[in-house]
């Protein structure tokens, strides 16, 4: 087949995310199978020639509010019906609409996440107002009307879609993977910390709410005298500079260990090494980070919001609370007060774990393109 993705960001841009590596492990398969890739995607400062060595990229524009205008107008003069399997990616930004054009290929709408709910939190009023209550449900509400099948990678997704036009019965899921992570070998083997210890991992952003996972430390501290937190992340922003200030004043800053940005090195051994992970977003696509530390052998306590309704099954691989920070102290006590439900939860979700793969990915991804036209 000759496949066209259309995608915002590729996999080494410095943005980078869990949903370009989803575009970049299912791209590598597909060119291990025999398929042409070609990427449509933005220019930025340093990108390579290539998204990945033998997909043809396409950079048009770089601006986040004009490129997928400019993405779309090339994509119409250039590059309509030339393909056999045209699909558009959307994680969170405005749809290109390509896929509403070109009637001889066949158009699949990949989405992660609507990301409606990050307005109020990343966008000053009152702009926040108009792309949640106008601009994100009239964009996803005509996109739905090319009646195109479309992707997503959780059932928090596909429900949420539906609210805006898309059909269910049209929208297919597919698993997450593991990027350059492995489920441990052995639980047994894992060394933990001597004190009970919590990670707190990620840029620091008002859509990831970390500030209230600080606040929930303190709270479940008062409970757990010996808790000790690891928060590493970029705090490069004006939010960022807000949670190592609110740290600093903590009565509690001696037992919060601030590290900064980590390595991928860094980060496994902190997934390794604390005792659970807290996520606290205000929506995911999947939440990979979880299915990540579950790899690890370190269960995650976190807010009942899409996505990681999906990638947490309460009381079975980790726990899911109410969005507050009281809620998630109560989790994280629940979670340390009985030895045998952690090693349950460890165990359960390390095994689920193993079957998060990006193998699994793209053989769901092929059964979807490959089904009988409607």
């Amino acid at each position: 087949m000759n496949i066209l993705w259309i995608t915002w960001k590729d996999n080494q841009h410095p943005e980078r995310g869990g949903a370009e590596v989803v575009a970049y492990e299912l791209c590598k398969r597909l060119l291990a199978d025999g398929h042409q890739v070609t990427m449509l995607t933005t220019t930025y400062a340093g990108a390579p020639a290539t998204a990945l060595p033998g997909v043809e990229t396409i950079r048009v524009g770089s601006s986040r509010y004009v490129q997928p205008f400019q993405a779309l107008w090339y994509y119409i003069r250039h590059l309509r019906n030339k393909y056999d399997v045209v699909i558009e990616e959307i994680n969170g930004g405005a749809p290109y609409f390509a896929a509403l054009f070109g009637r001889k290929s066949r158009r699949f709408v990949l989405y992660h996440q609507l990301a409606r709910r990050n307005w109020p939190y990343e966008i000053p009023a009152p702009f926040w107002q108009l792309g949640y209550y106008l601009l994100v449900p009239a964009a996803t509400w005509l996109l739905s009307r090319g009646r195109m099948p479309v992707i997503a990678v959780s059932e928090s997704t596909r429900q949420e879609l539906a609210q805006f036009g898309f059909a269910p019965e049209r929208t297919h899921i597919i698993s997450e993977g593991l990027h350059d992570i492995t489920p441990v070998a052995d639980l047994a083997k894992i060394t933990k910390y001597t004190k009970p210890t919590l990670l707190s991992h990620g840029g620091m952003r008002a859509m990831k709410r970390t500030l209230d996972q600080i606040k929930a430390f303190e709270v479940a501290k008062r409970r757990i005298p010996d808790l000790q937190l690891k928060v590493s992340g970029s705090a490069n922003s004006t939010y960022g500079r807000t949670v190592l200030d609110y740290i600093a004043a903590s009565p509690y800053a001696a037992d919060i260990e601030v590290l900064g940005r980590t390595t991928d090195e860094q980060k496994i051994e902190l997934m390794r090494r604390c005792h659970a992970i807290m996520v606290t977003s205000v929506e995911e696509g999947w939440g990979l980070i979880v299915t990540e530390a579950n790899s690890q052998g370190t269960p995650a306590v976190v807010y009942d919001v899409n996505g990681l309704r999906d990638s947490v099954q309460h009381g079975r691989t980790g726990l899911v609370t109410a969005e507050n920070p009281a809620a998630l102290a109560d989790g994280i006590v629940s979670l340390f007060e009985d030895k045998n439900v952690y090693a349950v939860l460890r165990q359960n979700g390390w095994q689920w774990s193993k079957q998060i793969t990006f193998e699994q990915s793209y053989h769901d991804l092929l059964r979807i393109i490959n089904e009988p036209k409607e």
